[in-house]
């Protein structure tokens, strides 16, 4: 998909993350200390019904993509519910795979470790939200090879298509670019910035011309070349 052919899985996800106030406009202060006008917070697919439908993006946009893998992973913290939510409706659809996910500290006690869950072994596919600089998606690579298993891919919501920032200065690539591109792995999207600016258009004429003036503007400023 590029920024001229706009699916409809993306245009739906848009729309639900709207609906489900997952997806904000305002003035927000991105990681990168930009000002943002949008906002997407995954942590607000807060009860079962939306962990259930954001759970078939997450299983339509990764079989839709022919990427293949033996199990899921889900780094702590956001990708925990996230992956085990897609382990749950991949099994409902006929494709059960093991599922695994880390604590961000270790236990000493009972079976202990970082791990739990499956044993990672095989391909895995990395379960996340958003990426920003490809720092968790580094730090997932370091666990999944340490268990001696593949990181092969990662599915994520949200691709915000804009330039990262390395030591303080932006940089022409994007996070999604610089996991493909330099660790090697796959990435797919169940919707891009471009699907946002392709909804927001559509729209302009339900109150959010405005909102679409101010993300065009970021885009123009900060935005990459198809990612």
């Amino acid at each position: 998909m590029n920024d001229n052919t706009q699916d409809k899985l993306a245009q739906d996800f848009v729309q639900f993350s709207l609906q489900s106030g997952v997806l904000k406009f305002g003035e927000f202060k991105t990681k990168a200390g930009r000002i943002s006008p949008y906002f997407f917070n995954a942590g607000l697919f807060d009860d079962g019904a939306k962990l259930r439908r954001l759970a078939q993006f997450y299983a339509q946009r990764i079989l839709a993509s022919g990427i293949e893998f033996d199990m899921l992973f889900g780094p702590a913290y956001k990708g925990i519910p996230l992956g085990a939510a897609l382990a749950v409706e991949l099994a409902r659809l006929g494709r059960n795979v093991p599922f695994a996910y880390n604590r961000k500290e270790a236990k000493d006690h009972g079976e202990g470790g970082t791990l739990v869950g499956a044993p990672l072994k095989g391909r895995v596919l990395i379960v996340d939200d958003v990426m920003s600089a490809g720092t968790a998606a580094k730090e997932s690579i370091a666990i999944i090879q340490a268990s001696g298993a593949i990181p092969h891919a990662v599915v994520i919501a949200l691709d915000r298509q804009e330039k990262a920032v390395e030591n303080g200065v932006d940089v022409n690539h994007s996070a999604v670019q610089y996991v493909r591109e330099q660790l090697g792995l796959k990435v797919c999207a169940i919707a891009k910035l471009s699907d946002l600016m392709h909804y927001l258009a559509l729209q302009s004429d339900q109150g959010l011309a405005t909102d679409h003036q101010r993300v065009l503007a970021y885009r123009l400023r900060y935005g990459v070349t198809e990612s």
